[in-house]
């Protein structure tokens, strides 16, 4: 490689795809106009039309400690939904705990539906405390089974351009811990799942993502803390749930071939030849990352028929000291585990391996990481990004997003390669990397997640509140973050997600004042609207692009 083509300019080669970084470390710099051209291409292809995205021509803010989400000048928030708003004529309520949003048009960037994760809820503001044995009455397990899982609320702007929620729209429904849920793939009717074929809501719905079909993919991630108090069982839980937000003839699904794990997100793309592919993190210390190849092949026109595809594939996990995906099988995790009595009784068959598919990947030899959270796909040159948030257990308290390039450029292949492309700290300005987003310029959008016990103590006092922050993938500033946001008190901001012309960017409010102990002392009352007496989890849309 020659001296010039230095570790910054090295990135941004790698950020054209493998053939580029080849000719490159020929010294052949030519590539460069091709790979600005090709990203040009790739988000033509993408997005449908020209952008108006800012990037980065926006004033970075300084970190903050105000109760209040503060953005750069020239930029304005909307609270378009908060905990407990009304959100459709039959009376239902906007859930608890926002996360994940994702926007669906409906008349360009005017009017939409907006899908919204419902993580879990506060036995402050909503269940109210257990007995003294710690337990929930039927009425509180319903109110914590029904503010979790996803809304589905219409959203438009107004004569002023302030967008807000329509509550007479025919959309607008929940799906909650309280919907019934069809099963699909090999762990459907399985001795594992109790012999099911439907089970009982969706809850602890972290990030997701979006098919190339344009129906929801939903996350349950902790489903520990609300199957355990409501008596349910925990096998149904901890897997990709699939909503239509247009049709809810089309009944709310978990696709057990995609594993069963802490459930970060879901990021879809097509492999080389034209099969699904869905990659996803399992959020916890020392877990794995994880994708999905369906067996058969996507065809456009079959258009919601494709969801068939998430029901048959292979389940894989990274080994990244080979570069290597661990194919996730019953025969490799019988061979593996055939001097272990207990294993081979715990995986008899298929459908055991994905209920148990965090065990399988790690004796597979699949590499335990640092908490990987959200994963995404490149749109311009199908790298892929992982937020791993952070592992006290490793020293590694501030985490960093790595950067896989798979072999070929192909989502398909089996072997890839890996860079860490940001590093959280004092150095970089950011901690604790969660959710991300790409933006038409190339620029990888993330929020951070330090714990609301942790903000502005310790440690994590130099970044005060949460935040989000922009970082290029390519060009001079490649790698360097930019703080665009900083979260209200004990907040964290998540599920960033752009309108098509990127005029909007819709994101959740999560936790305000999570650390309080007094319902009538709350550590911060965002949103600050007038008559409420508690701070409120909300969506917002801002404005200023």
């Amino acid at each position: 490689m020659t001296n010039e083509l230095n570790r910054r300019t090295f990135l941004t080669y790698v950020g054209t795809g493998v053939t580029a970084l080849t000719v490159a470390s020929t010294g052949l710099g030519v590539l460069v106009p091709g790979a600005e051209a090709k990203g040009s291409e790739a988000a033509a292809q993408l997005f449908g039309f020209n952008k108006k995205v800012s990037g980065l021509k926006f004033t970075p803010i300084q970190p903050s400690t105000k109760d209040d989400l503060v953005l750069p000048e020239g930029y304005q928030y909307d609270v378009v939904a908060a905990f407990g708003d009304v959100i459709n004529e039959k009376g239902d309520t906007f859930g608890f705990n926002n996360d994940f949003t994702m926007y669906f048009p409906i008349n360009g960037s005017s009017r939409g539906l907006l899908w919204v994760n419902h993580e879990y809820v506060s036995d402050l503001w909503v269940t109210g405390q257990p007995d003294h044995n710690g337990k929930y009455s039927k009425s509180q397990i319903e109110k914590m089974l029904y503010n979790q899982g996803g809304s589905v609320i219409e959203v438009y702007r107004d004569a002023n351009g302030v967008w807000k929620l329509d509550p007479t729209s025919r959309h607008s429904r929940r799906i909650t811990g309280l919907t019934p849920i069809e099963l699909t793939g090999a762990a459907r009717g399985s001795k594992a799942i109790g012999n099911v074929n439907v089970v009982q809501g969706t809850f602890a719905n972290c990030s997701g993502g979006k098919t190339l079909w344009n129906n929801v993919l939903s996350a349950e991630e902790n489903y520990e803390d609300t199957a355990g108090p409501s008596g349910l069982n925990e096998n149904h839980y901890g897997w990709i749930v699939e909503v239509d937000p247009f049709d809810a003839s089309f009944a709310p699904r978990k696709h057990t071939a995609l594993g069963r794990f802490h459930h970060e997100n879901a990021a879809m793309g097509l492999t080389n030849d034209n099969r699904i592919v869905v990659y996803m993190g399992d959020d916890k210390r020392d877990a794995c990352v994880y994708k999905f190849i369906s067996k058969n092949k996507y065809v456009p026109s079959l258009g919601r028929q494709n969801s068939k595809l998430l029901e048959e594939g292979t389940l894989y996990a990274a080994n990244l000291s080979k570069g290597t995906w661990v194919a996730l099988t019953i025969d490799a995790v019988r061979e593996a585990a055939k001097d272990k009595k207990d294993l081979l009784d715990k995986f008899q068959t298929q459908a055991d391996v994905l209920v148990y598919a965090s065990d399988a990947a790690i004796l597979l030899g699949a590499t335990p990481t640092d908490r990987p959270e959200d994963v995404e796909i490149s749109p311009f040159d199908k790298t892929v990004f992982i937020a791993h948030t952070n592992n006290s257990n490793h020293g590694n308290i501030h985490g960093h997003i790595t950067r896989f390039i798979e072999d070929g450029d192909d989502l398909g292949a089996l072997t890839f390669d890996f860079e860490i492309f940001a590093c959280g700290g004092r150095q970089s300005g950011f901690s604790a990397p969660d959710n991300l987003t790409f933006d038409s310029e190339g620029n990888l959008w993330t929020v951070t997640d330090i714990s609301s016990s942790s903000v502005n103590k310790g440690v994590f006092k130099t970044f005060q509140n949460n935040g989000v922050f922009v970082i290029p993938t390519t060009g001079t500033n490649i790698g360097e973050a930019f703080q665009f946001a900083s979260a209200p008190i004990e907040a964290e901001l998540t599920g960033p997600s752009f309108t098509e012309d990127e005029t909007t960017l819709f994101i959740a409010v999560q936790h305000p004042g999570e650390e309080s102990k007094d319902y009538n002392k709350p550590t911060s009352m965002w949103p600050h609207r007038k008559g409420d007496k508690i701070p409120r989890p909300a969506v917002v849309a801002i404005r200023g692009f």
